[in-house]
């Protein structure tokens, strides 16, 4: 897994350098871009961490940047800084999924403490769809009987209502739950409908 990182996108060499020297203060790792375009060619999927985007930049913009990361479902948070911003410029922007929206000037420490939430929260995204992953890759591995059984096990029925609605016998129906409850690593059905409510969530 790559290293998570705040990538600061702004066309103002100051303005990158400063922010660049703050987030080092607080030992968030970081990465500047002189443009949208630039990230844009350099940006992978795998990346982790958050977005610092400035809104009026030559060239694209930060809203046509984020566009275009949405275009390409980025999920990284994005974080817009400007100052020329406007309401329905902030709102516009938090309804298509925006992190936040801060104005300049803005104050230091606020801003660190954001970009270290929006890191928080794409590692919270992450193991959420790892766990996902691995739930799904347990689910892949039971059979087409095993299945039945289970939803019948998450319905509440007793092995003895199982086995009468699949006309298969009580013994037949304890060896299937055994089989799903090892194969999806549970020790109940409790546990196991808890496991599966993250592929509803």
């Amino acid at each position: 897994m790559t290293q998570a990182c705040a990538h600061i996108i702004d066309d103002d060499e100051a303005i990158r350098d400063a922010l660049q020297w703050l987030f080092k203060t607080r030992s968030v790792n970081c990465r500047a871009w002189s443009s949208g375009e630039a990230f844009l060619g350099a940006w992978r999927p795998e990346w982790r961490g958050c977005i610092v985007l400035d809104i009026r930049m030559d060239g694209m913009s930060g809203l046509e940047c984020f566009d275009a990361l949405i275009e390409r479902g980025c999920q990284l948070p994005v974080i817009f800084i400007t100052g020329h911003g406007d309401v329905p410029m902030a709102v516009g922007a938090l309804k298509k999924g925006a992190f936040d929206f801060i104005e300049k000037p803005f104050n230091d420490n606020q801003l660190v403490d954001l970009v270290e939430k929006a890191i928080q929260r794409d590692a919270e995204r992450q193991r959420v769809a790892a766990d996902r992953e691995t739930v799904a890759a347990r689910l892949a591995t039971l059979t087409a009987r095993e299945r039945e059984v289970m939803d019948l096990i998450l319905e509440g029925k007793f092995n003895k209502v199982i086995a009468d609605d699949l006309q298969i016998s009580m013994r037949t129906v304890e060896a299937h739950r055994s089989r799903v409850f090892d194969k999806m690593e549970v020790r109940s059905a409790v546990e196991l409908a808890q496991m599966l409510t993250l592929l509803r969530s």
